[in-house]
């Protein structure tokens, strides 16, 4: 059988891939008949994932006319619990908690609206690159492409074919759905909890609504920057069982994530990664707002590629340039003072600095920042980072002492 003839095939129909359709056709409407999305399952298709999405998300999809009305649970604040002491602001709706089952699926039928043809059961199978572009192999059918999208996840096969690895910052997921607990923060803000020292991470309880029913989804994530075998199931267990939970009660959902490598290529010939193919926030694993930004960058971006006003490799430098991609690399080089030696004194500026919580809630929501929330978190923010960066700076000379 014959390879069908595309000019864009995405592969990977959840936000990343969704959101770049809309935006290509968004940008020329003719552009419609000249993509093909790849969906390897059947809408609506679940997804594992804690289902927060950011102000700044629904934003661009609005300004896309694409943003989805779904079940949902409005965020209005973060609430944030260390070993010092708790913090919980709120600065006015931020977000909302979806569930990807629906989100994705309404998603998808507002690209279809818009003239995207969406192939569903069509698990991409190899990808390989030619002297014109590459070849998608599906399960139903060969796909031609002058470009192909990797919007394929963590496990990304395009990824792969442009022989990228799995990436240095990986994070091990596992979340499930219970009841709300005495213990519970207000339904209106999502819950960090970092006050177990033991792991490279935090706990979560997002408010979100399951069928018509209020629950919390509720897990535990782990960056892992080399080999582990924590056993975040325990961990987990042992958390809800203060709760009076028990894991073994509730369907466990285990995944990972990916947070975006330093210095590292997101395009190779016709091959162009965004979303979570890419990275994502490695500090807290935020990640449908950022694939939607992506999204939104790669429609323009390639819309004018293929009117030859701009190379497809420069995509890279697009995103880097990009507010995605500066904060990206920010959120980066905070993995490691988060999740590292100075951890202490970043939970302390936490739950000791109301603005920090509530420049943490503006950020997430895209709302605009105040200054003297700014002032106040850069302050402690760089006694924290002189502090860290004076920590590896003595424990460098004394290991070179010893040698």
């Amino acid at each position: 059988m014959s390879a069908e003839s595309v000019d864009i095939a995405i592969v990977g129909g959840g936000p990343a891939g969704l959101t770049t359709a809309l935006a290509l056709v968004r940008a020329d409407a003719n552009l419609a008949e000249r993509v093909v999305v790849l969906e390897k399952g059947v809408y609506p298709r679940d997804k594992y994932c804690a289902g927060a999405v950011g102000g700044r998300g629904d934003k661009i999809l609005a300004s896309l006319g694409a943003r989805p009305d779904v079940p949902s649970v409005p965020i209005r604040g973060i609430s944030f619990r260390g070993r010092m002491g708790e913090q919980a602001q709120r600065v006015g709706e931020i977000g909302r908690v979806v569930r990807r089952i629906e989100f994705d699926h309404a998603l998808a039928r507002i690209a279809q609206d818009r003239g995207v043809r969406i192939l569903e059961q069509a698990p991409a199978l190899r990808v390989e690159v030619t002297g014109h572009g590459a070849t998608v192999a599906t399960a139903r059918g060969d796909y031609r492409a002058r470009i192909v999208v990797g919007a394929d996840g963590v496990g990304s096969l395009v990824r792969k074919a442009a022989g990228l690895g799995a990436g240095a910052l990986r994070a091990q997921v596992l979340e499930l759905d219970t009841e709300r607990t005495a213990s519970d923060p207000d339904g209106d803000l999502v819950h960090f909890d970092t006050s177990d020292r033991g792991f490279s991470g935090y706990y979560w309880d997002f408010p979100t609504c399951v069928g018509g029913r209020d629950l919390v989804c509720r897990g535990i994530y782990h960056l892992r920057t080399g080999p582990s075998d924590l056993d975040i199931r325990a961990r987990l267990g042992a958390r809800l069982a203060g709760m009076g939970l028990a894991i073994d009660d509730y369907k466990n959902k285990r995944f990972a994530e990916r947070g975006l490598a330093e210095n590292e290529p997101l395009v190779s010939g016709p091959l162009v990664l965004v979303g979570e193919a890419a990275g994502i926030d490695p500090v807290t694993g935020e990640g449908i707002a950022q694939a939607i930004e992506y999204g939104s960058l790669a429609g323009r971006f390639l819309a004018d590629v293929l009117e030859r006003k701009r190379e497809l490799a420069g995509w890279t430098e697009v995103v880097n340039r990009s507010r995605l991609g500066v904060d990206l690399r920010i959120r980066r080089r905070l993995a490691r003072t988060f999740f590292g030696p100075s951890r202490e004194r970043v939970e302390q500026l936490l739950v000791t600095s109301p603005a920090a919580v509530r420049a943490g809630c503006r950020h997430f929501g895209a709302l605009p920042a105040e200054n003297r929330e700014l002032l106040d978190v850069g302050w402690r923010t760089a006694g924290v980072l002189f502090h860290s960066v004076l920590r590896r700076s003595i424990s460098k000379a004394l290991s070179g002492t010893r040698s």
